[in-house]
């Protein structure tokens, strides 16, 4: 009976899909256990052998876990919204949710190949009205929440209203804007309710803002920071600017300090925590304002209308004891007050440098330390205690959204300021005393150096800082203060495919629609760029407008502000749907609630994450920061999210080149080694030579290219004429490279097509071979006939040609001690997530147990659940044919006895003057003497001694055997 690998599995996939085999139960007496993959994003271009990887190894340890006797969640889903199918709505005028289905199903198609046990019954699309009617909810309860500073969480915003009207705001301490006036109850009394709903949006935790954005025009929308690559979006490779534009927000940053904390609490590795923690970037230092006075221009008191004509600027430092050395300040282009302070002689110069600046993502403004630019203001601030000028610049090296905006520069304790200020032949300071030190040689060849003074001699840093702050306190220009890099997240997206927001406008501030009335469905439109006069994608529907009266979308004709309004024209970024669907997995189907406290408190928080180390900032950090915030208001139980966290390694593709040159509108395909030489030699004789990536569907094994399927390639039609030197034996090699699987580079391996050649159980096993899960390994297809002959190799312990062949004899102790080993070793490698050793742990147990001819079902059944989590579609059928009716899934897992491991006897090598002459097996309790009675008799001893009489017998117990004749 032959192994076939497409009939098994296609059999055990739709039992498992007709049976319901991976549900969870929503109530159980078992433990539970939450396992998750990253949601997927469903590309059109489908899945290729790298991205399985962590799939693979996550449905192990489900499956696993099962067998321990657990109640496993482990759901998939899709991130269904977003960029990429708009831009082929764009480009082929199908609308996205078309596309997104059809994707959708594609990936479907080939997880369920791979046999996943997911539950598909909780299967959650966050471009589903029934999900994102939940993402809605949760926008609107943001907005009608504040974060209480003293309570150190978010509070629902009356009780912020409650305060206002009993006290004013003189006690609140919140995290909102920086422009609130103070007010008194009776103010907030007497404020219009216009008046006071603007109040209330400084203090909200997603609120209206003027922002400074990456919008880039070609895409017609806001991207992040993680969506632009060298300046240019990620997506297409479009120009990317820097723009202000109203913008919502969300308050992330006051909860900087608690996701620093929350990281001490989970088991994440140390290099994501570090992404973390710089990302979120605390420091602490001090406050400094340095006020800008009229010193020579009296065009700041016109601007002012004050009669001080005095501005401040506000930076933070982390050591505010070398302000004595503030030599020069910098602010960043795009800070409110450059154009405010900037003298009429340099605005030409600030504004050209302004715009050239708008045109450098803040990626790589922080990027370039190399290149140092700036422009003078024409303005100068005043030393908070010596009073003298200070020169205010701007460079594109300051952020607007980083701390301040604003750094004091102190060129004689920084390399960067010491680089800028000498660039532009800045006076340096002394760090304390502040003399010009400009002639003296700071920083030159060994870094800059830090001055003793009188001002803090004797001191050391903490001290000094200390000191230095209280100085400032004490003039009313400074004070203490912990500062994060940490910045608001930007919540809007000038894009047609994303969450609607559940907001309409009256008289320009933001009202909620109220939750019995959603979802707000995604309207149609003609069209998915941006409207003619640059509004958003949604400017371009029809139906966009609000009926308070009604309480439903109606016809934007009808709009008279009065009972009609204007519906928010943006969507939500793409990171709204995937900042809490690990939640709605809990409890998908519910119309009440996006997760009953019910289902909550049972599965708590996802006990295993597996997901790729390009999400280990924005993402986790997102979710972290709404999973506390639905915390704070009482919604769900658990403060973090993600239990333990594993970022997979990426599996490399070995791409194909070959060798083109192109000699007077010849082309001809060279030896790499032609090309190699040409390439170091740089002479190429008016010949140019280029390497280009080839299918690697076209290369065999042997590096060789299907030339005329090469040339019938439908992205080849250029090179169709093209010569091709052959080597001695008729064949053009191709040049190999290890880099990222990509269709761009031609070198995706289908796992369809891996799956039909080979099974899903091989790719899964090689999957996993191919070394730790953590680290990156590149895929090599002629590797994976020896997994494929592993299983044959299995199989035929259980069947020869004429059908099964387990028997129920006694197993001898090898066996048993074949099985335990195995055992004890692949449960240590699943729970410590070593899943490459364990592959190889029953590749030695199939050798050991065929060398042995073992058949006895006493070993091959606890072996075949041992295999099951790896190899699952072997492992059912196996199981079906020993006999048994029900799905291998659920069987309790082997339990490893550790007394089969115990060596009963041992195998002695027998020395005559030192030299080994033979083995004997001997009980291992054996005593001395009789150990020295048996070799005494063995027949070989008497040969080796041949009549003498012994000298001597050493006996080292458990070891050797030495005679000395």
């Amino acid at each position: 009976m032959k192994y076939n690998p497409n009939e098994i599995e296609a059999r055990w996939q739709k039992y498992w899909a007709e049976n319901g085999t991976f549900m969870a139960e929503d109530v159980s007496d078992k433990p539970k256990y939450y396992v998750l993959d990253m949601f997927p994003y469903p590309s059109g271009a489908g899945l290729h052998v790298g991205h399985p990887l962590g799939y693979i190894a996550s449905d192990i340890y489900a499956r696993y876990k099962r067998h321990k006797g657990f109640n496993v969640l482990h759901p998939q889903g899709y991130d269904s919204f977003g960029l990429p199918a708009e831009q082929y709505a764009i480009q082929t005028g199908q609308h996205p949710a078309v596309t997104t289905e059809t994707n959708i199903a594609r990936y479907r198609e080939q997880l369920d190949k791979i046999g996943f046990s997911f539950d598909w019954d909780r299967e959650v699309r966050t471009s589903n009205p029934e999900y994102y009617k939940w993402t809605q909810w949760i926008f609107i309860q943001l907005f009608n929440s504040w974060f209480d500073i003293d309570a150190n969480k978010a509070e629902d915003i009356r009780t912020l209203v409650i305060e206002f009207e009993a006290n004013g705001n003189t006690k609140v301490n919140a995290v909102c804007d920086d422009n609130i006036p103070t007010f008194t109850a009776a103010e907030w009394k007497g404020y219009s309710g216009e008046e006071q709903q603007k109040i209330l949006l400084k203090y909200r935790l997603t609120y209206l803002a003027e922002t400074e954005v990456n919008w880039c025009p070609a895409l017609g929308t806001v991207l992040a920071n993680d969506e632009i690559v060298n300046g240019v979006s990620e997506r297409g490779g479009h120009p990317v600017v820097r723009k202000k534009m109203t913008q919502w927000s969300m308050r992330i940053s006051a909860y900087a300090e608690r996701l620093l904390q929350g990281l001490d609490t989970i088991d994440w590795t140390d290099s994501l925590k570090d992404s973390q923690r710089n990302w979120i970037g605390k420091s602490v230092g001090a406050a400094v304002t340095f006020k800008v006075k009229d010193n020579h221009n009296k065009f700041l008191h016109l601007l002012t209308g004050d009669d001080t004509g005095e501005f401040a600027i506000d930076v933070f430092t982390t050591r505010p004891d070398t302000i004595f050395g503030v030599s020069f300040m910098t602010l960043a282009p795009e800070h409110e007050l450059v154009a405010k302070i900037t003298t009429p002689e340099q605005k030409e110069a600030v504004e050209a440098y302004i715009e050239a600046t708008s045109r450098k993502s803040e990626r790589e403004r922080m990027a370039d330390v190399k290149t140092i630019s700036g422009v003078f203001t024409g303005a100068y601030a005043e030393h908070p205690f010596t009073k003298e000028p200070i020169p205010v610049w701007i460079g594109d090296y300051v952020l607007a959204g980083y701390g301040t905006g604003a750094v004091m520069a102190v060129p004689a304790g920084d390399q960067r300021d010491y680089d800028f200020a000498k660039h532009f032949n800045i006076p340096i300071k002394n760090i304390f005393d502040g003399v010009d030190i400009s002639e003296e040689a700071y920083g030159a060849k060994d870094g800059v150096k830090l001055q003793d003074s009188d001002f803090l001699n004797g001191l050391d840093y903490k001290k000094a800082t200390k000191k230095a702050i209280e100085a400032l306190e004490d003039i009313g220009q400074g004070k203490g203060k912990t500062n994060y890099r940490l910045r608001d997240a930007v919540f809007s997206r000038q894009r047609y495919w994303g969450e609607p927001f559940p907001v309409y406008y009256v008289n320009g501030l933001p009202q909620m629609i109220e939750d019995k009335y959603l979802p707000i469905h995604l309207p149609e439109v003609e069209k998915y760029l941006p409207t003619e006069d640059g509004q958003p994608p949604l400017g371009n529907s029809k139906e966009w407008a609000w009926s308070v009266a009604e309480h439903k979308v109606v016809s934007n004709d009808l709009i008279d502000n009065v009972s009609v309004f204007p519906l928010e024209l943006n969507t939500m970024p793409g990171w709204a749907g995937s900042s809490w669907y690990w939640l709605r997995y809990m409890d998908p189907h519910n119309d009440e609630e996006f997760v009953s406290k019910k289902a909550q408190e049972y599965w708590e928080s996802v006990d295993l994450y597996i997901g790729g180390s390009e999400h280990a900032t924005g993402h986790l950090l997102y979710s972290r920061f709404w999973n506390k915030f639905l915390k704070d208001r009482g919604f769900i139980a658990q403060e973090e999210p993600f239990k333990k966290l594993i970022n997979q390694g990426m599996i490399l593709g070995t791409s194909a080149f070959a060798f083109l040159k192109r000699d007077a509108g010849k082309l001809t395909f060279v030896s790499k080694e032609e090309f190699k030489k040409h390439a170091e030699a740089e002479n190429t004789d008016g010949a140019t030579y280029q390497a280009l990536h080839v299918d690697v569907s076209l290369v065999n094994a042997s590096d060789e290219l299907d030339v005329e399927g090469f040339k019938a390639h439908p992205l080849s039609q250029d090179y169709k004429n093209a010569e091709f030197i052959l080597n001695e034996n008729g064949k053009y090699i191709v040049g190999r490279e290890v880099e990222k699987m990509s269709k761009s580079k031609y070198n995706v391996v289908n796992p369809d097509d891996i799956c039909e050649q080979y099974g899903a159980d091989t790719l899964r096993l090689y999957e996993m071979f191919l070394g730790p899960l953590e680290q990156a390994k590149p895929w090599n297809t002629a590797g994976i006939t020896g997994v494929s002959g592993f299983l044959k190799k299995l199989w035929k312990l259980y069947f020869d040609d004429n059908g099964l062949i387990v028997n129920t004899n006694q197993p001898s102790k090898e066996a048993y001690k074949i099985l335990h080993k195995t055992i004890k070793k692949v449960q240590e490698d699943i729970e410590n997530f070593s899943f490459n050793t364990s592959v190889s742990s029953f590749m030695i147990a199939v050798n050991e147990l065929s060398a042995i001819k073992c058949h006895e079902r006493t070993i091959l059944e606890p072996f075949t659940i041992l295999i099951s989590p790896y190899a699952p579609h072997i492992a059912e059928e196996l199981w079906h044919k020993l006999g048994h009716q029900d799905s291998i899934s659920k069987v309790p897992f082997p339990k490893f006895n550790p007394e089969h491991l115990v060596e009963s006897s041992k195998e002695y090598p027998v020395s005559f003057n030192g030299k080994m002459r033979f083995k004997i097996e001997l009980p291992m309790d054996m005593p001395v003497p009789e150990i020295e009675k048996t070799i005494l008799a063995d027949e070989r001893t008497v040969q080796q001694l041949d009549g003498r009489a012994p000298k001597k017998v050493i006996v080292v117990p458990g070891k050797i055997i030495n005679i000395v004749g």
